[in-house]
Order: structure tokens, then C-alpha cells, then sequence
């Protein structure tokens, strides 16, 4: 779209811009269109201010200099980092040399110009020198393949062929004709909807970096274009990666200078409007940038998984969305020390991992698959596990211990905001599947219905006899079991039941056989009396204090930890873990012995 075009010419143009972008759009498959590569040298190509002829440099200095490659780290950062004006040069609208006392709002368009030709100058440098040098030593000496090369540049020569034949073009045209057609809205609005191409440029960043990586270790061919084009004077010494970044900034660079363009209008100028508007499609095509990497950040979190874990399974699925990830320990109802365990947490189930001993290849293997749909968590009160969780789902239930209050609480946020959703989704499902009265289709399960999630089984030291019969357990003859459908029922000794429980060590010999701890309990429904069981879900005490008239003493042993209780000869000797324990025991012991007692239920308790 050159100045003194025809209409038919310019048609005839987007016309065939539309055809080279739509044939570009599979960087990594057939050969682009010959038209594509005919476009590069056809008469009047050449952008303004572009750069010439470069020489061939000194490959020996140009190698001191090697390519950096860029994480995606960088990328994630690079969203916030777009809009935030900090990339832009000292080049303000308003500070260009010979502006003089123009408009405002011309100053802004004589930048937006100056920075498109140093724009359109850049992708020459990618397209015409980097991308074709590439492509010509891959095709001569077959060191490495012409369709790496294509993958790495992507759909760059649409972009050029956008920039410099038409959008720079039509704005040089436009500030030439400034004083009968003060305006660039409408030139903008025509041309915005081209700008969506870079979101194909963007999802390919990571992947063409990578590659570019990868060949330059590789192949020394590859490396010595590369250093040769990098040292030229047009390349001014940088690398091709950042020359590559070029593009990925420049639509949140449009959208500044539109903004800037749109405050400085006048309330009432014609332009207003269709600036206004254009501004609305630039934010569009930075959102569609923004996308792209985000999608891009999300599939990479995926692939990395899979490759961790070694699966083949549907992780990757483009559906799927890694919530959180990290260690955690599984608290085991037959073992006293915690197990270390891995979670990989997605947006559709969880995956129960074990670190392998030998990490070739994968890093984790996954023990169990546990769905989100149908999940419950919830914070376990254990005194003997702090900051445990409960995760309960339809394959199985895991009891499990962050590191902190801090890290359960993010662990517990993440599996609720994964329920959240997928009970959102259900809910938005039930409704459509509603009849014309309003009932569901299918009956719903109901939450409480028994077995609907695997149960949380008693771990084996928690309890000593069997909740029905009240018999103890032994190795030989009676066995531990659990209920497939609830794990276990409720006890008297369960913490949401009593005033104050927790495991005391018992000392002397007072306690004969019955072991050097016990789960001491004073319950809500009889406040005046200790109950020692040998484990906490124990539904039989086997031995029972009445605590009023007792004295609440320190311990002789000096330990902060000690204390007793003594009456008429009955002295009974216990060990808290903590002196603060201690101390709310104490507190528990003195209250009852003087005949205190709730108001059930409005007074607090002391357990923990």
C-alpha cells in the first residue's frame, strides 16, 4: 500500500497478505508458500531506514558473545512488565528533535512513526538476514534441518510483510498528509485486526528459544551465521534472542502511544471517536499476546510433569491446569513416623506421588490418582501431628502434614478452590439437565450417603480394642480392621467432646502395665472426672480419676513438665510435652477438683 497506489492495488495487496498469513500459520509444517519467499525481493520492499549491506565480521570476536537463552520465567514476568512503561526509550512524545511547536497529538503520531521504522528495520534484520541466512545454510550443507530454522522464526515474515508494506506505509502516508487529514484512528482500526497474528508468534517463543539453544551447542555451522550476522553493525551486537523479543513487545507499545495519542485530542476533534475505538481493538490484540503466553506457561507446566513422572496418561490434556505442586508428609495408620510424599494438585484430581530413590528419567511414581469431583478437605485437630489435613476423595483418603500453619493453609485454599470449581461446573450441568418442572434428571448422590468417599482409617496406634466388642487387639488372634464404607466410628475420647485430651506420659510405678502414655481426657458430659485411655479412639478407659478434692502439685524431678495429683495417699504422676500443656492441664485439674463445671455449651475448652 505505497503512496499513489490504486484501490485495486491495495486490495489486491491485503489480499494477498491474508493468503501469506493464513499459509504461515503451521510454522513447523509443509513449506511456506513460494509467494512468501518472492515477496522478500519484490521492488519497493525495502522499509525505510532498513539496514544494508552488512559484511562478514570477524568470527573469532563475535564468538565471545553467545547467544542467552530465555526462561520462561522471563516470560511469566514479561506480562506485567508490558504495560508498565519501563521498557520505553528516552524518546518522549513531545522531546523528538525538530517537532518544534507542533500539536500534542501530531508529536505522538511523528513517534509512533520514528519507532514503527526502527520496528520494521528490526524484523528485516530477523526475516531478511537471520531467518534467510538460516534457511540458505541448512539448504547447502544440510547441517541442520530447513524446518528447525522454520520453527525458530515462526510466522516472522508475515509480520515484516505487514509492517512494512502497508501499516508503515499508511502512517507515512497519513503525517504527510497531516494538515488536510489530521487523524489515524481510521488507519488503525483497518489495520488492528492483522495484529492478532502475533499471538501465533508468541506461543512459539519459548519453544523457537529452546530450539535456538539447542543447534547453536549443536551445530557448528549454525553458530558461526549466527555470530556472523550478531557482530554486524545492522545486528549492533546483540543477539538474535533479543532482537526475537522485539516483536513481543511492540503491541503493548502501540497501545502506550494510542493512549498518550487519545489524551491529547481535543474533547470535540473528529478523530476521537475512531481513536477511542481503535485503542479498544490495540487492547484486544495485547490481550490476545498476553493469552498466548499464558497458555503457552500452562502447557509447559503440563509437559514438565509428564516428563517428571514418566506417564502415559492424560495429564497433558489441554484441558488440565496444574494448581499447586510440592511435598507434603502422609501421616500411615500402621507406621508412627510420617512418610514423604509428592502431590501433584490439578484442576481435575490430584496425583499421590512417591520421590524414586534412582531418578533416571522420571523423578516421581504416582501411588494413587485421587479425583477432585466428589473431594473433601479439612483442617485435623491432632495434637501429635500439627498441621495436619484431611484429603478425602472416591479412590482413597490421605491424612497428611504440611511443614507449617502457613503451607497447610495455602495446601487446603488450593484443594478447596479445585472443589469450588468443580462443583460450579456440576451445578451449571444439573441445572441444564433440568425438566421442564424443575427436577433433575438423574437423582443426585448425596454427600453423606455411606461409601460415597473412601474412609479415613484409625491409624493402628490410636486405638487398642475393638470399638464394638471392646476386646484388645493382639498380633495373633484379633487382627485390626477397618469398615471399607466408614473407617471407624466415633469414640468418647474424641477431642470435639471433652474440656481438655491429649497424650501425657505416665510415670511411677501408679500405672503398672499400662504402658509409659495415655490419651487423658475430661470429658464435656462428665467434667469432674479424668479418663486415661491406652489410644484415642479407645471407646474403653482403663483407668478413671474423680478429680474433686485432689491437689494439683509440681513434680519432685524438677522438670517443668511434671506434675501431680495427690489426695489421701493416691498419688498419680504425669509429663506434658510442653510447659504450656502443662500449664492448661493444671488449670483443667484445679477447676475440677474444686467442683467447677461448664455451662454446656457456651464455655470454651482447654483441649487442644
Amino acid at each position: 500500500m505505497m503512496k499513489g497506489a490504486s484501490e485495486e492495488e491495495k486490495l489486491a495487496s491485503v489480499s494477498n497478505l491474508v493468503t501469506v498469513f493464513e499459509n504461515s500459520r503451521n510454522p513447523g509444517g509443509a513449506p511456506r508458500d513460494r509467494r512468501l519467499e518472492d515477496a522478500h525481493h519484490r521492488p519497493g520492499c525495502r522499509p525505510p531506514e532498513s539496514p544494508g549491506p552488512w559484511e562478514k565480521p570477524n568470527v573469532r570476536g563475535s564468538m565471545e558473545s553467545e547467544p542467552r537463552t530465555v526462561s520462561r520465567r522471563y516470560l511469566n514476568s514479561l506480562k506485567n512488565k508490558l504495560s508498565s512503561g519501563a521498557w520505553r526509550k528516552s524518546c518522549q512524545p513531545g522531546t523528538l528533535p525538530g517537532l518544534g511547536t507542533q500539536d500534542p497529538e501530531k508529536k505522538i503520531v511523528q513517534e509512533l512513526l520514528e519507532t514503527e521504522q526502527a520496528y520494521v528495520a528490526r524484523l528485516h534484520l530477523l526475516d531478511q538476514v537471520f531467518f534467510q541466512e538460516l534457511l540458505r545454510a541448512a539448504r547447502s550443507s544440510k547441517a541442520f534441518p530447513e524446518d528447525v530454522v522454520r520453527v525458530i522464526f515462526s510466522n516472522i515474515s508475515s509480520i515484516y510483510q505487514f509492517h512494512s508494506q502497508f501499516f508503515l506505509p499508511e502512517l507515512q502516508r497519513r503525517l504527510d498528509d497531516w494538515t488536510a487529514t489530521p487523524r489515524i484512528g481510521d488507519v488503525i482500526q483497518k489495520l488492528a485486526p492483522f495484529l492478532k497474528m502475533y499471538s501465533e508468534y508468541v506461543k512459539n517463543f519459548e519453544r523457537a528459544a529452546e530450539l535456538l539453544a539447542t543447534w547453536t551447542d549443536k551445530s557448528p555451522l549454525f553458530q558461526e551465521v549466527l555470530a556472523r550476522i550478531q557482530s554486524s553493525e545492522a545486528s549492533g551486537s546483540l543477539t538474535l534472542q533479543h532482537h526475537m523479543l522485539e516483536p513481543v513487545q511492540r503491541i503493548p507499545r502501540y497501545e502506550l502511544l494510542l493512549k498518550e495519542y487519545v489524551q491529547k485530542l481535543p474533547a470535540q476533534a473528529p478523530d476521537r471517536p475512531d481513536a477511542q475505538k481503535a485503542l479498544d481493538m490495540i487492547f484486544s490484540a495485547a490481550q490476545h499476546s498476553n493469552a498466548a503466553i499464558t497458555e503457552m506457561e500452562r502447557l509447559q507446566d503440563l509437559w514438565e510433569v509428564y516428563q517428571r513422572l514418566g506417564l502415559e496418561d492424560d495429564i497433558v490434556d489441554p484441558s488440565n491446569t496444574l494448581l499447586r505442586e510440592g511435598p507434603v508428609l502422609k501421616i500411615s495408620f500402621r507406621r508412627s513416623d510420617p512418610l514423604e510424599r509428592y502431590l501433584f494438585l490439578f484442576n481435575n484430581m490430584l496425583l499421590y506421588c512417591v520421590p524414586r530413590v534412582i531418578q533416571v528419567g522420571a523423578q516421581f511414581q504416582v501411588r494413587t490418582r485421587i479425583d477432585v469431583a466428589g473431594m473433601k478437605v479439612r483442617e485435623l485437630m491432632d495434637a501429635e501431628f500439627p498441621y495436619s489435613f484431611l484429603v478425602s476423595g472416591k479412590q482413597r483418603t490421605l491424612e497428611l502434614q504440611a511443614r507449617s500453619q502457613e503451607e497447610m493453609i495455602s495446601w487446603m485454599q488450593a484443594f478447596q478452590a479445585a472443589i469450588d470449581q468443580i462443583e460450579k461446573r456440576n451445578e451449571t450441568f444439573k441445572v441444564a439437565a433440568q425438566g421442564p418442572e424443575g427436577d433433575t434428571q438423574e437423582e443426585e448422590l448425596q454427600s453423606e450417603e455411606l461409601g460415597l468417599r473412601a474412609p479415613q482409617w484409625v491409624r493402628d496406634k490410636m486405638v487398642t480394642m475393638c470399638m464394638r466388642c471392646q476386646e484388645p487387639f493382639n498380633a495373633l488372634t484379633r487382627r485390626r480392621h477397618h469398615c471399607r464404607a466408614c473407617g471407624y466410628k466415633e469414640s468418647s475420647a474424641a477431642p470435639d467432646q471433652s474440656l481438655m485430651c491429649s497424650f501425657l506420659q505416665l510415670i511411677g510405678d501408679k500405672w503398672g502395665k499400662s504402658g509409659p502414655r495415655g490419651w487423658c481426657v475430661i470429658p464435656r458430659d462428665d467434667p469432674l472426672v479424668l479418663y486415661v485411655y491406652a489410644a484415642p479412639q479407645d471407646i474403653r478407659a482403663h483407668t478413671s480419676i474423680p478429680l474433686l478434692g485432689y491437689q494439683v502439685t509440681a513434680g519432685p524431678q524438677g522438670d517443668p513438665r511434671v506434675f501431680q495429683l495427690q489426695q489421701s495417699g493416691q498419688l498419680y504422676t504425669f509429663k506434658a510435652e510442653t510447659e504450656e500443656l502443662k500449664g492448661r492441664w493444671v488449670k483443667a485439674m484445679e477447676r475440677a477438683a474444686s467442683g467447677w463445671s461448664p455451662s454446656w455449651p457456651n464455655d470454651t475448652d482447654l483441649s487442644d
